[in-house]
Parts: C-alpha cells; sequence; structure tokens
C-alpha cells in the first residue's frame, strides 16, 4: 500500500473493497431493491470517470463497484457517494462519510408487478422497505425478493428468501372451460388445476400460489388475491465449507411477521456469534448449525403473529455438499 497507513477493517467497513492492487480500492455503492434513478447513474459515472478508472462493476447482488479509486481519494468519493445515499433514502449515521456499514448485503429484487406479468407483488417496494429496518448493520445477513416461484432472483441462495404468492380467486360465472389454465398449470407450474364437468377444480395443497392461472386466462375467471402472500426460505449459501439452496420454511406468510423475523435475526446473532470470527462475519447458517434449529427458530418467532392462513415447516433439514467433512 506504499507509504499509506491503511485501516482495512474500517476501509471495509465504510464500503470499500480491498483491493489487489496496492495503493487502490473499490468504492461499493448499495442499490436497495436494484433500482437507481438516471440521475444517481450519472453521479456514479461522473465519481468513475474522476476517482476511479472510468469502469463500473455490477455486482451480483445488485449493486455497483467503481475500481481503481486511490486511497488518498476515498474521502473525496464519500463526499461525491452522499447525492447518491439522499437519492435512494439510504439510513446514515454522518453525513459525507459514506456506507456506514458492510455486513448486511444489499437487498436485492426482481422486478415484480412492476413490470412482470407473473410478478404477484411490487418486490422493490418491500426490499427498500426490508433495507430500512436492517441497514445499516454489520452482520452478514443476505435477504431478497421474487415476485413469483420462477425465483428470478435467486433467493433460494440467500439467508432469507421471499418469494410472492398470490391465493387465485376462482370466478366460475366468467369460466368458459377453455381449459388454458388446466394446460398452462401443468405445462409451467404443477399441474394443480382440474377440468370437472365443466368447471375448474384447484387442489389447494398442491398449489404454490405461483398465479400462472392468472396470467393465461383469457376471460379473467381467475384473478390474484387481494391479499399479498409470501413463501419464506431460509439460509441458503454459497461458500467453501457447505454450498446448499435455502430450504422452504413458511407458506402464505404475510409481510409484516416477515420483517419481524428477519429483524430478530439480528439478536439471535448477537447473543450467538462467534466473538473470534474474522472481523466477525460468521454466517447466520453456521450459526444455526452449532446452536440447532430449534433455538433459531425460538428466537426470530419472538413477537411474530402468523396469519391464519400460515403453515410453517416445524424441522427445517439443508443438505448441500459437506466440503468441511468429506474433502473436495
Amino acid at each position: 500500500m506504499g507509504n499509506l497507513d491503511v485501516n482495512v477493517p474500517k476501509l471495509k467497513k465504510n464500503a470499500f473493497r480491498y483491493s489487489k492492487v496496492r495503493g487502490e480500492t473499490a468504492s461499493r455503492i448499495r442499490i436497495p431493491g436494484g433500482v437507481i434513478d438516471a440521475k444517481s447513474m450519472a453521479r456514479v459515472v461522473e465519481i468513475a470517470e474522476k476517482y476511479g478508472t472510468g469502469e463500473i462493476d455490477i455486482t451480483n447482488r445488485q449493486g455497483i463497484e467503481i475500481p481503481g479509486i486511490r486511497l488518498e481519494d476515498v474521502d473525496k468519493v464519500n463526499a461525491c457517494v452522499q447525492e447518491i445515499i439522499d437519492a435512494l433514502h439510504i439510513n446514515q449515521t454522518e453525513k459525507k462519510a459514506g456506507y456506514p456499514a458492510s455486513g448486511t448485503r444489499n437487498v436485492i429484487a426482481c422486478p415484480g408487478a412492476r413490470l412482470c406479468p407473473f410478478g404477484c407483488y411490487d418486490t422493490t417496494a418491500f426490499a427498500k422497505r426490508m433495507e430500512k429496518e436492517i441497514y445499516p448493520n454489520d452482520r452478514h445477513v443476505k435477504v431478497a425478493f421474487t415476485g413469483c416461484s420462477n425465483d428470478c432472483a435467486k433467493v433460494r441462495l440467500a439467508d432469507f428468501g421471499v418469494m410472492g404468492m398470490t391465493e387465485p380467486q376462482y370466478d366460475k360465472d366468467r369460466c368458459v372451460a377453455c381449459g388454458a389454465c388446466v394446460n398452462y398449470c401443468r405445462r409451467r407450474s404443477v399441474g394443480a388445476l382440474s377440468l370437472v364437468n365443466g368447471k375448474v377444480v384447484r387442489d389447494t395443497a398442491k398449489c404454490i400460489g405461483c398465479g400462472v392461472c392468472v396470467t393465461y386466462c383469457p376471460t379473467r375467471a381467475w384473478t390474484r388475491s387481494r391479499e399479498h402472500y409470501f413463501r419464506l426460505v431460509l439460509l441458503g449459501r454459497t461458500g467453501k465449507k457447505n454450498p446448499r439452496l435455502a430450504e422452504d420454511f413458511i407458506k402464505w406468510a404475510d409481510e409484516e411477521s416477515i420483517i419481524k423475523i428477519v429483524k430478530n435475526t439480528y439478536a439471535y446473532i448477537e447473543e450467538y456469534i462467534d466473538q473470534d470470527a474474522v472481523e466477525h462475519k460468521e454466517h447466520i447458517g453456521y450459526i444455526v448449525d452449532r446452536t440447532g434449529f430449534d433455538e433459531f427458530r425460538k428466537w426470530i418467532f419472538e413477537g411474530v403473529e402468523l396469519g391464519p392462513k400460515a403453515e410453517v415447516n416445524e424441522r427445517v433439514y439443508w443438505g448441500g455438499r459437506h466440503y468441511d467433512r468429506y474433502g473436495g
């Protein structure tokens, strides 16, 4: 790093990447829900051209990295980033000091109902609300939102994955028994519909609330429920030891309960995190592996009142490849 006295943990906490290039770093721009206004994006370009290499990296978590920033320019970049932080309504503890934490990752979302005909809810709005509730925080937590069970946002790789659901509403008087919904449910979903005596019957136990029937019904005999429901999946992860997909925890969950469950997780982490973990970035999943799922479940349900339709898996088991046990 030359003659510069660099406090690497402080640099990383301030959302700058530790670079392999001596004397340089990269600024990480947080974009909750993956939506940024054009003016803020133009500001990103200005920073990249003035202080970086003129290049912009788009991250897997819908954020932006501006590489090639000299370490002596970090404070100047933080001052420039303030306009972006203000425009995106990022919680902050000190103006013109950049981002106050980097542990809780950027909250990501697919376009959802704003743009996609399959989207069951406004993913961006929920993602931004979640961001306000949990950021800033130094604990390593990943939250992701997707509009339906197509899972375009790959939420099963997150600690908390939120998948949109709808309870399809059927108006038999508008149904012409064309069979389109039955056909598309079979081809593009789980085959929960059948045609009986000229009317469509939905297997409620099999239905995953994807809304395919709503999208393809030509007469609007199927519509989405007014209530928004969600499938909450838990503790997916990549990593060296035990990569795995998140598993189903609650079906037909409500928004308020999901917010509380995620917020409660931070108290659980504070109680059980390994204090010797490097920079206290121990992944939630490894903490749960250590304490047991029942203890985790007790903490995250504190003060949570699920709606009457909610279906909870009492036990959750994860698979994946255990490189730490069996080798590569």
